[in-house]
């Protein structure tokens, strides 16, 4: 969690000065060799480290992915296509423990991080030696930059050879030089990361959005943390752990396919995410806090299944409005705020702000019910989005908007990479 929620911010800052497909390529390859060192690991602070390199490589797709698939999509299937994105997380979780029983089972559980990496190792390989597809309103970092600092390094040489310096002092001097470039890039990219992150919270669609986003996350992760020990409590169910996982994981899977196709048949404008994003978490609210209150089991299970069905429905318009209530050039940095937002405010508190909860009232049906009530915070945010004046910003300009002939010439993250393309 650390290594993705610094690195998401980073990774949609470089795709400024450098082609977001290969940003995606390095952190793909990132994730390959972490992986790997999760199953070579020989003590608890190597695999939490590699964990956290893991989560470096997980941010390069929180950030640009969404952006690419929202540029290349059909214009009447745009959610579709970004729930079927979303829904790979739930399939992978179910995938996951699937995979890794069995090869915990056969054989050691260190083969299970080293088939993965295996398996990742072409796609990883593919983002640097594929043509790389351009990011609507992203522009190659300025090639002239580059040129005058050259010829100021050139002239400095000039003149200090002139002026017989002595070599030594030259040398100096040039470190000196490159040492100050490189510090002013940084403070630049600062500068500018800064700039970008105070017009998005400018925004208010997209500020009301990702309020909404919090205070669903808070739910969704105390249920994933804390619902198989409420289960157990309230209805002694003996594989709460089983019932629970798997009703998440088929909701979340169907129920966030729904959304996007769902949004692209009411048709996808920020007003009409905003509607879906309120209904479906409001009759979500309804269905899972009766289900609460229910004594029977299979009573439970069906209206619990209900309103995860109609909760998950959200992903896919909610990372719409995330993607189109913004400038192009700002849809990566708004995609990797809303992820440090929803984590840092949303599941990483709630897991221990229940937990104490439940140790004040010592009851798990009322604490659950009090979670599952902040579903309709989230569904009222939402619906005050419904009355804020939204544009669709997708087609503007970003500042960094480049002309089709140029778009060819974008710079890869790996410079040798350049001349193979």
């Amino acid at each position: 969690m650390v290594g993705l929620l610094v690195a998401s911010p980073i990774f949609a800052s470089l795709a400024k000065s450098h082609n977001p497909f290969r940003l995606i390529g390095v952190g793909l390859s990132v994730w390959t060799f972490a992986t790997a060192g999760c199953g070579s690991s020989f003590d608890f602070w190597s695999i939490a480290i590699c964990r956290m390199l893991v989560g470096v490589g997980e941010a390069s797709f929180i950030s640009l992915a969404a952006p690419f698939i929202d540029d290349n999509a059909p214009i009447p299937q745009k959610t579709a296509w970004l729930a079927m994105f979303y829904m790979c997380i739930p399939t992978g979780v179910a995938l996951g423990y699937v995979y890794g029983g069995l090869v915990g089972s056969h054989l050691n559980w260190r083969y299970a991080f080293w088939g993965e990496a295996i398996l990742m190792l072409p796609f990883a390989v593919l983002g640097f030696v594929i043509k790389p597809l351009q990011l609507k309103g992203f522009a190659p970092a300025e090639s002239g930059k580059a040129q005058v600092v050259a010829s100021v390094s050139e002239g400095s040489e000039a003149s200090n050879l002139n002026d017989h310096v002595s070599e030594d002092i030259s040398d100096q001097a040039s470190e000196r030089s490159i040492k100050s470039i490189g510090e002013s890039r940084f403070l630049n990219q600062l500068s500018q990361f800064s700039q970008d992150t105070k017009v998005l919270l400018q925004e208010k669609v997209y500020v009301v959005n990702v309020l909404g986003y919090i205070a669903y996350n808070f739910v969704i992760g105390a249920y994933s943390y804390w619902g198989p020990k409420a289960g157990y409590n309230i209805y002694h169910m003996s594989n709460a752990d089983m019932m629970f996982g798997g009703v998440t994981i088929v909701c979340g899977i169907v129920g966030t396919i729904s959304g996007g196709f769902i949004l692209d048949q009411m048709g996808a404008t920020i007003s009409n995410a905003f509607k879906l994003l309120s209904a479906a978490t409001f009759l979500g609210a309804i269905s899972c806090l009766t289900a609460f209150c229910l004594s029977s089991l299979y009573g439970f299970l069906a209206l619990f299944t209900v309103g995860e069905l109609l909760v998950f429905a959200t992903q896919a318009p909610v990372n719409y409005v995330c993607l189109h209530s913004v400038k192009p050039s700002l849809r990566a940095l708004s995609m990797a705020i809303s992820t440090v937002s929803i984590h840092i405010f949303g599941d990483v508190p709630s897991s221990p702000l229940v937990g104490v909860l439940q140790d004040h009232v010592n009851n798990w049906r009322k604490t659950t019910l009090a979670l599952t009530s902040i579903f309709f915070l989230a569904a009222g945010i939402w619906f005050v989005g419904i009355f804020l004046k939204s544009i669709d910003k997708f087609n503007e300009d970003g500042e960094n908007q480049i002309s089709v002939d140029s778009k060819a010439n974008m710079k890869p993250l790996l410079e040798g990479n350049g001349d193979n393309l």
